[in-house]
């Protein structure tokens, strides 16, 4: 009889056990499956911080195509939609550079409208005006500001927002900006912008690259009193979840329409200056920013003919032959890769004009154009942006909101 208990005692402990042990399992598969790999959740995904902050409002929304809740990797919905959706007012939307539907070439005029499908009426940040007129924010009583960026200088999304909390602090209405991730925020890097320099494709006296989100960038402008007059916006922003400056990234949509990959947005720092030469940079192919050639290179085994296509309707060598180099399977850069610069400079002929008239904006100095003259090498440029990268991560650290 005590034999038989004890059988019966052994046996019930181990189903106990056994039982236990397949719910922990369960248990800590949920718990990944629900949150995998700490995936990093966005501002506007964050609806319980701010909708009570709009309801009752009349709401101005700046946004593009990468204005969206996310429901999957592959699923979303646009801001704008979600935001009507909850009887939100939006009284109107702001466009930045490429337009609210992110269709336009880069610097092409952007028009004011109607959105179509929401039927609000979009004001251009990027036509004849490049800073909201302060009428246009009269019947405004907060702005949401959410685009993603890719942490460029010369990027223009970042001007869009500084002139918008210029205007939103001169009429004294509370910006909300709902943070995106940095796609290049592991690195700062490249030439530091000088004031006399600056313009729409650079305002401040930043790096090329310099490892910050959109809501850590707002921040330093208010900070360092960057905007006119020393004003400051008041900013209110929803921050993001499982990010830090070295997190993976990836932009599921587009941020702008020649940037359609990860591969892209890693080299389109290095290879954005050609923007202001006379070199090819993959406009007019799908591998925008992936590669550089001109029809005057030396002839190599790698050519590609640019034509026309969605986002560039008048690329550089349209339907020329151009000989070059493919990035397409170099490794993911953790810097400004100024060889590339370099190489074109020297293998574009003397009778060529390389630099065109944009190329000093883009620098953001005049020193660079002056280097390349000059025949340093890309280890000397680099070493001499260095004391000025310095300096500003030293002030970029006041204004971190991530690590």
């Amino acid at each position: 009889m005590l034999h038989f208990r004890f059988k019966n005692t052994y046996f019930f402990l181990v189903i106990l056990m056994l039982s236990l042990f397949i719910f922990y399992g369960y248990s800590c598969n949920s718990t990944v499956d629900t949150t995998p790999q700490n995936k990093i959740v966005v501002g506007a995904n964050q609806t319980t911080k701010y909708l009570s902050l709009l309801k009752g409002k009349n709401v101005a929304i700046v946004a593009n195509q990468t204005s969206v809740i996310f429901k999957d990797d592959a699923t979303y919905v646009h801001l704008v939609d979600s935001l009507i959706s909850q009887k939100i007012n939006i009284v109107k939307v702001f466009a930045p550079e490429h337009g609210f539907r992110g269709k336009a070439d880069a610097g092409e005029h952007v028009a004011d409208g109607i959105d179509t499908k929401t039927s609000l009426p979009v004001f251009s940040l990027f036509g004849k005006n490049r800073k909201p007129k302060l009428e246009l924010l009269e019947d405004v009583d907060i702005v949401i500001f959410d685009i993603q960026d890719v942490g460029v200088r010369f990027y223009t999304y970042i001007s869009t927002m500084s002139n918008m909390m210029e205007a939103c602090a001169e009429k004294g209405i509370q910006m909300l900006i709902l943070d995106r991730p940095n796609p290049n925020g592991h690195y700062i890097d490249g030439p530091t912008l000088k004031p006399k320099h600056s313009s729409f494709v650079g305002l401040h006296p930043i790096p090329l690259v310099y490892g910050m989100t959109i809501g850590e960038y707002a921040k330093m402008v208010n900070g360092e009193k960057w905007l006119k007059d020393g004003l400051q916006c008041d900013i209110n922003i929803i921050t993001l979840k499982n990010y830090n400056h070295q997190s993976e990234v990836h932009l599921p949509i587009r941020p702008s329409p020649n940037l359609p990959n990860d591969k892209s947005i890693n080299l389109y720092p290095s290879l954005g200056f050609f923007e202001g030469t006379i070199i090819n940079a993959g406009r007019g192919t799908e591998f925008q920013f992936q590669r550089y050639g001109a029809p005057f290179f030396p002839k190599e085994d790698f050519s590609y003919i640019p034509k026309p296509n969605f986002g560039s309707k008048y690329p550089k060598f349209d339907d020329e032959k151009c000989y070059g180099v493919d990035l397409t399977q170099t490794k993911k850069l953790s810097k400004v890769d100024i060889s590339f610069l370099v190489d074109a400079y020297q293998k574009t002929p003397k009778d060529k004009a390389f630099f065109g008239k944009t190329f000093t904006v883009h620098a953001g100095t005049l020193k660079l154009q002056q280097q390349l003259e000059s025949g340093l090498t890309a280890k000397e440029i680099s070493a001499s942006w260095q004391k000025d990268l310095e300096k500003f991560k030293k002030i970029r650290e006041k204004y971190l909101l991530y690590e």
